[in-house]
């Protein structure tokens, strides 16, 4: 099969100045935004409130309007059908999943936090004492895209942070069946709750339980999802916590004329794989190397398993970024703050130490962005949309929290009571400055 033409769509940051056109698209890259559009956020909305005030029942009725449920309408999976599916892994299949488990578990108990006191004045002590949530909730895509990665990336540190439940949500696929896969990797990190289903309905059940299977709401939903997953997961914050709004997957590749152009196309491939909303960007400062790069692609695209899914992607998400120069590319790759970022330049340490902005980081010829996927041990559920500016990875402090405890004596209240009183006076709060003041009317 002879090789196809791909010439990808480019972006010169140096025209930005003289055309307002460019200027206008830059901007819109840089702040394009995770969160879905407004209908997709008002329908999620709409089924959330049905699973709320019809729980099961409801779950159910949206697995069969929009898909996700079992072909018996089941909403729970058994611990046996999980150890089955465990059971019957390929040897090579669980082998691989089981480095998995043990790569994330390892990099996972790193960021476990400690509790830790301080004495703030002779008298005032304060405790910041670390937590684990009670119950949280892990979405993992399934269907006819099932990924048992994401379910070990949300399981895993659930497990190394001390969660008490865990409870995964995954939809079936349109014949109404499960990945065995999906299943076999619940069992392997113990899930104590499978429930199919899909969409907001999933994060739904999640958040609000399912009354008459006795399954309770959780108190955080984490994992990656469609648009209907992430704008349900909005919706239920406040009635319980969740990770980050992350969108569709991206992927940018900020590379110089040292990189091999095989790499980086393969690197772009992987990520259009993911389908035609996934963005794949390359970011250089050599013309020439990005035409190098075409080439590459149109020569892996003839014998490509998946090449009409990758020819699709490629021509909607796909963009070649040409910068003025090294120092440009950069500041425009923190601008942008990719989910995936591989860097393959010279100098590349240099590089790193300026890229501020990103979900990870892939650094070197040898670092493609599947590994950190699957076995790296880094956690692959991470801010999309230019989230990466203000989020980070999926770790092991998201499945817990902090609590405060201050411990104050009579030394310690008269050492900051002036402040107290006088702060409070000054914002009116005069009964605040009373709990202070009756203390010290009386002898100790």
């Amino acid at each position: 099969m002879s090789a196809p033409n791909v010439t990808l769509r480019r972006l010169d940051l140096s025209a930005a100045d003289a055309d307002p056109a460019v200027a206008a698209e830059i901007q819109a890259l840089v702040r394009r935004g995770a969160v879905p559009d407004q209908r997709v956020r008002e329908g999620a909305r709409a089924i959330l409130a049905s699973v709320r005030s019809g729980g099961d029942a409801a779950v159910r009725e949206a697995n069969g309007r929009f898909g996700g449920g079992r072909a018996d309408g089941s909403l729970l999976v058994s611990r046996a059908e999980m150890d089955t599916a465990r059971d019957s892994l390929p040897p090579r299949i669980r082998a691989g999943l089981e480095q998995m488990i043990e790569n994330i578990s390892r990099f996972a108990r790193t960021q476990r936090p400690e509790t830790r006191i301080t004495t703030v004045v002779p008298g005032v002590e304060i405790e910041r004492r670390w937590a684990p949530l009670a119950r949280v909730g892990v979405y993992a895509p399934g269907g006819s895209a099932a990924y048992p990665s994401s379910l070990l990336m949300g399981v895993v540190p659930a497990r190394v942070a001390g969660v008490g439940t865990v409870v995964v949500a995954s939809p079936a696929d349109a014949e109404g069946g499960l990945n065995q896969t999906l299943l076999a990797a619940a069992a392997l990190v113990g899930v104590d709750v499978f429930i199919v289903a899909g969409g907001a309905q999933a994060v739904g059940a999640m958040a609000y339980g399912l009354p008459e299977l006795g399954v309770a709401a959780v108190d955080r939903i984490v994992g990656p999802g469609n648009s209907w997953v992430t704008a349900a997961k909005l919706e239920v914050f406040g009635e319980c916590g969740i990770d980050l709004p992350a969108g569709p997957s991206e992927v940018m590749v900020v590379a110089d004329g040292t990189a091999d152009p095989v790499h980086v196309a393969a690197d772009l491939l992987s990520q259009a794989e993911h389908g035609p909303d996934s963005p794949a960007l390359l970011v250089t400062w050599d013309a020439v190397f990005a035409t190098a790069v075409e080439v590459e692609l149109g020569r892996q695209l003839a014998t490509a398993a998946r090449r009409e899914i990758l020819e699709r992607s490629l021509a909607k998400g796909a963009l070649i970024v040409l910068a003025p120069g090294r120092d440009a590319a950069l500041g425009f790759v923190n601008g942008y703050a990719p989910e995936h970022l591989s860097v393959v330049v010279d100098d590349v340490e240099q590089a790193v130490a300026r890229l501020q902005n990103a979900g990870s980081l892939f650094v070197g010829p040898y670092a493609p962005e599947s590994a950190g996927d699957y076995a790296s041990g880094a956690n692959h559920v991470l801010p999309t949309g230019g989230l990466a500016r203000s989020c980070g990875a999926l770790s092991t402090e998201d499945y817990g929290k902090f609590v405060q405890v201050q411990r104050i004596s009579r030394e310690g209240l008269a050492a900051i009571r002036d402040s107290v009183e006088a702060i409070a006076e000054a914002e009116g709060l005069i009964a605040h400055k009373r709990a202070v003041e009756v203390r010290f009317e009386t002898q100790p």
